[in-house]
């Protein structure tokens, strides 16, 4: 029973430090590397790291060309998912939608 107790709280604590969410694009920082985002009515800013991971719909993506579209072609309101690792202010994962 113990050991049930244990694995049930180190899942909630796992799942707790990184969430994913629908956000809306404000702002990319390229000399920075920082990416501001609007979810729920709030902005919040995070780092992307070379360990950040891209999907384009059901396939991997590069992360230099996900930069390339956030520095020059995403517009204001643009829609894609992000997972975060909130303790330390990183992107973990970019998930763009696929194309139609």
């Amino acid at each position: 029973m113990r050991k049930f107790v244990l694995a049930g709280l180190a899942l909630v604590l796992t799942v707790g430090l990184t969430l994913a969410g629908e956000v809306a694009f404000v702002k990319y920082n390229a000399e920075k590397k920082e990416l501001t985002v609007k979810e729920d009515d709030k902005e919040a800013t995070y780092t992307i790291t070379d360990e950040t991971k891209v999907k384009r719909g059901d396939k991997d993506g590069r992360l230099e060309n996900a930069l390339k579209y956030l520095a020059e072609t995403a517009n204001e309101g643009s829609k894609f998912e992000i997972t975060v690792d909130k303790d330390k202010k990183t992107v973990t994962e970019l998930k763009f939608p696929g194309k139609k």
